[in-house]
């Protein structure tokens, strides 16, 4: 498997910076927030996407993927979602990133089958221009859909191979669902995993890799009898915990916890 971290723990530090620390601590890719506050977001010029992408190239590293904030189950009109989409997309392909990452969002107050079946359509719809690109959109376990079983609901319908899941570790756990259960639901449709740790249910403040209570050993153990082969994704949710110890210091170490977990399950 392939090691990532994602730019979330190191809001609006420049490019440059952040392929310095994925090289210098042995990290394959990084996942870039599209956020307007980050140096990465849709609104780049092309020579600004053509300048980001030479950068990656030089250093060897990989952009696994464009986190967006596109919510596919909101309510409303489906143009505004599929524009915020297409325009992920685009950044995507123009930075040479395999995924682009979306979240349900679904209303709670809303019937659950008439928002899963909004945020179907306009997957299947969105997917055309994802094949288009060369670009898979990812749904993440997240918010109203936190769980793989959640999530399956959506993407079985869509029923298209440019649509599959990301699975966030953290969210299927809050969600009560086991490892094997989600990585049963996803397995066929995963694009990769985001692994994190925190203190427990009630205290979701970011923690370094193996110090807190989620499984990620079951986890990449679970992936590994499948012979997944992708890629963990470290989602150090620096950005919303402004009093979290700084990443560039939790690197190296969280990158030796990943290789023992997954030495431990070869």
């Amino acid at each position: 498997m392939k090691l990532a971290f994602s730019t979330l723990g190191v809001p609006g530090l420049p490019v440059p910076e952040v392929l310095a620390l994925a090289t210098a601590h042995g990290y394959h890719g990084v996942e870039l927030r599209a956020h307007p506050e980050e140096p990465v977001h849709p609104g780049l010029s092309p020579a600004e996407r053509a300048e980001t992408a030479a950068l990656f190239r030089a250093a060897g590293v990989e952009v696994l993927g464009i986190a967006g904030y596109t919510r596919v189950a909101a309510p409303g009109e489906d143009a505004p979602v599929l524009a915020e989409i297409r325009d992920l997309l685009q950044l995507a392909h123009d930075l040479g990133a395999p995924f682009v990452r979306v979240f349900p969002g679904a209303d709670p107050d809303l019937p659950r089958e008439e928002s899963e079946a909004v945020a179907a359509r306009r997957l299947g719809t969105a997917a055309e221009d994802a094949a288009a690109l060369g670009v898979r959109i990812l749904l993440e376990t997240h918010d109203s859909h936190r769980t793989g079983a959640d999530v399956i609901r959506i993407l079985g319908p869509v029923g298209h191979r440019q649509v599959g899941a990301l699975w966030d570790v953290m969210h299927t756990w809050l969600g009560g669902e086991q490892p094997a259960e989600t990585c049963a639901a996803l397995a066929p449709h995963l694009g990769y995993v985001q692994v994190k740790d925190i203190a427990s249910a009630e205290d979701t403040a970011p923690l370094p890799l193996g110090a807190g209570v989620l499984p990620l050993t079951e986890c990449v153990d679970v992936l590994s009898r499948r012979l997944w082969d992708g890629w963990l994704c470290w989602e150090y949710e620096k950005r919303w915990y402004e009093s979290a110890a700084p990443l560039p210091g939790l690197l190296s170490g969280g990158r030796e916890h990943v290789l023992k977990v997954l030495g431990e399950t070869a």
